[in-house]
């Protein structure tokens, strides 16, 4: 089961959440959504869900920033730009 509260009602009576799955709050002056929250039941699985995404998210970073370390090591000194896409196209099988 689920409802959307608002923070003062979620302030006033901390045990909506006992009886729910989960509980999205929103500003209800403003209607702007402020976030969810989860049952105790679930939270491990939620919590291994969001700490997978977070790892790929930072594993996408770091390969992204990795596809430039040839150009910090040293590895395309004083080469043209069409050397240099030549010897990534020999490097990776890219034309």
């Amino acid at each position: 089961m689920t409802t959307t509260v608002g923070m003062r009602d979620l302030v006033r009576n901390s045990n909506i959440l006992q009886d729910y799955d989960y509980v999205d709050i929103e500003d209800k002056k403003t209607h702007e959504y402020k976030g969810l929250l989860i049952s105790p039941r679930y939270a491990d699985e939620i919590r291994k869900l969001l700490e997978q995404k977070i790892l790929n998210e930072k594993q996408k970073e770091i390969d992204e920033i990795m596809q430039f370390s040839g150009i910090a090591d040293g590895d395309t000194e004083n080469m043209t730009a069409k050397e240099m896409r030549a010897a990534h196209a020999a490097k990776f099988g890219n034309a």
